[in-house]
C-alpha cells in the first residue's frame, strides 16, 4: 500500500494530519508529507481516512 500525493492541489487544510498524524503531517509550507517511505500495514485504515478528510482530494492510497 502506498500513498500518491498531489501537492500542486495540497491548499494545507491539514484535515489529513489532524485525522491521521502517524501517517501524515504538514511542512512549513503547509504543503502535506508522509511520515512513512512506505505506509505500515497497520496504518492502512488511518492513511484512507487521512485521505478522505482531505477537502481537495490530494491525497489517493493506492492498494
Amino acid at each position: 500500500m502506498r500513498i500518491q500525493t498531489d501537492e500542486a492541489r495540497c491548499e494545507g487544510h491539514g484535515l489529513c494530519a489532524d485525522v491521521a498524524p502517524e501517517v501524515y503531517d504538514l511542512d512549513d509550507d503547509a504543503v502535506v508529507v508522509l511520515r512513512h517511505e512506505v505506509l505500515p500495514e497497520n496504518l492502512g485504515a488511518k492513511a484512507e481516512a487521512g485521505a478522505r478528510a482531505c477537502p481537495v482530494a490530494a491525497l489517493r492510497v493506492i492498494a
